[in-house]
């Protein structure tokens, strides 16, 4: 619709220009007018403002004055209608994006919130749409909105503003980072979205050491330093290179090589009379590989063994190539 609109726009301008060209050489060349003059009568002509002639004007001068003031009387027309319906579809579109926006973040339910799309915020926006995962990103910046309102889902305004938040659907929000550049807008945000949301488990970015316990306090479930996971892990390449490929292949979804993924136990037995790893089998089963075990209580089992019992609530750490994967999920219908 715009492209359709701006070609109107260029053809008003060039037919605007265009009867401004005719206008001056008109007067210039065949009613010998010098050029000051030619343009003073062109544009006192195709405006209608009514001022006299610089000279006086013969029958044939009159007769294309006339002609002038038709024709750009119906092209400044042509333009002002042009620009009248360019600014009013512009309008009323931005209006109907805004709302349909406003409908999908109202509809959404158990999504993240992300606070602040600058460099890690960007990140964890990538990471969650390549898994798929429902998420709404709140940020400031109208430019940063515009750039990649058609990928992501945005909310314009301060993420420590409870009611921005709200819009955010953070009452049916399972997860929200706050990845704020400052610490102490992150700990404003930790505290506001812990009383909209008990029940919200809170990931918050941290620059200095001092703010991982306030932000802890404020209510923030994990605080994470990106400079200090990224110096690990460069330190890591040094000492172990080949581990730490490894690690990141496996943990990018995008990769297409492995994938880890966490599955509650309850996902898994089902109907099934199941009591241990070993009578689950997922490597005949799914191919997939149980690498880990989580207990009820946080504890973590690293390399569980066949006879390690399964309680209630627990998960399990399961390896796998995509296809392995996406066995696993339809085999025991996970969402």
């Amino acid at each position: 619709m715009f492209k359709l609109f701006r070609s109107k726009i260029y053809l008003a301008i060039f037919l605007l220009v265009s009867v401004m060209f005719i206008g001056l050489f008109g007067y210039h060349f065949i009613y010998d007018f010098d050029w000051l003059d030619a343009f003073y009568m062109t544009i006192i002509t195709i405006t209608t403002v009514g001022f006299n002639e610089v000279h006086p004007l013969g029958d044939s001068a009159k007769i294309f004055t006339v002609l002038l003031i038709i024709t750009s009387v119906f092209i400044i027309g042509f333009a002002i209608a042009v620009i009248t319906e360019y600014i009013l579809g512009k309008n009323t579109l931005q209006i109907l994006k805004k709302k349909r926006v406003k409908n999908k973040i109202k509809a959404l339910t158990g999504h993240t919130i992300i606070c602040g799309f600058g460099r890690n915020g960007s990140q964890a926006a990538i990471s969650l749409a390549n898994y798929e995962r429902s998420f709404v990103v709140i940020e400031q910046d109208k430019s940063v909105i515009e750039k990649f309102e058609e990928d992501f889902l945005f909310v314009e305004g301060d993420a420590n503003d409870d009611m921005v938040l709200m819009q955010a659907g953070i009452e049916k929000a399972n997860y929200l980072i706050a990845a704020l550049p400052e610490d102490t807008d992150n700990l404003f945000v930790v505290l506001s979205a812990k009383q909209l949301n008990q029940k919200l488990f809170i990931i918050s970015r941290a620059s200095q050491i001092n703010s991982q316990k306030k932000l802890r306090l404020a209510g923030a479930d994990k605080v994470i330093m990106p400079d200090k996971v990224g110096g690990d892990h460069m330190a890591a390449l040094v000492v172990n290179p080949d581990l730490i490929d490894f690690m990141d292949r496996i943990s990018n979804v995008t990769d297409g090589t492995a994938n880890l993924e966490v599955v509650e136990i309850e996902e898994l037995i089902g109907n099934m009379d199941c009591s241990s790893i070993n009578d689950l089998d997922l490597r005949k089963r799914t191919g997939c590989t149980i690498i880990g075990y989580i207990s009820p209580n946080g504890k973590y089992v690293i390399n569980p063994g066949p006879d390690l019992k399964l309680e209630s609530k627990s998960k399990v750490i399961v390896l796998g190539n995509p296809e392995q994967i996406k066995n696993l999920n339809q085999m025991f219908k996970i969402e």
